[in-house]
């Protein structure tokens, strides 16, 4: 069954909606959507014995699984050693090529790319986990100019 874009909910369950998003806190997901069947080929397991480990995984709190999905929880980052704070990457082009790196940027593993006005022409917000990949990927893209990254420290509000 679809979805509606814009579900009908009644005054109360609108209230309690804006007072779950107001209360809530805003988290990065790393989720991977691949089968079981898929990852248990490319570690070369059978179904079972990975659901064996996934189960212990679950157990354990270092993943969320649904129907096609698996989430990484804040737990298993910090297990890995992989921190889930953002970081900025400032990008300046040569305006000739902006096309060009417009469709090479938007491939690049990012939460979001914005183009903007002023001294740089792209933002990118990147896991900093993922910035040693972007930037690399970036620093291949013909027209990008220089790049300035900023990693978060901490969040005000």
């Amino acid at each position: 069954m679809a979805m509606a874009d814009n579900p009908s909910l009644t005054d109360r369950q609108m209230q309690l909606l804006r007072m779950l998003y107001k209360i809530s806190n805003s988290t990065d997901v790393f989720t991977v959507k691949k089968t079981q069947g898929e990852l248990a080929k490319e570690l070369n397991l059978t179904r079972q014995a990975l659901n064996i480990h996934l189960r212990r995984m679950r157990e354990e709190n270092l993943i969320r699984t649904g129907r096609g999905f698996i989430d990484l929880t804040e737990r298993a980052l910090h297990v890995l050693g992989v921190g889930t704070t953002e970081a900025f990457i400032f990008l300046k082009i040569q305006p000739s090529q902006r096309e060009y790196v417009y469709e090479n940027v938007k491939k690049l593993p990012s939460s979001k790319i914005f183009r903007v006005t002023g001294e740089i022409d792209i933002v990118a917000v990147v896991p900093q986990a993922r910035l040693d990949e972007f930037l690399e990927a970036v620093s291949g893209i013909d027209g990008v100019i220089s790049t300035s990254s900023h990693v978060v420290i901490s969040i005000i509000k």
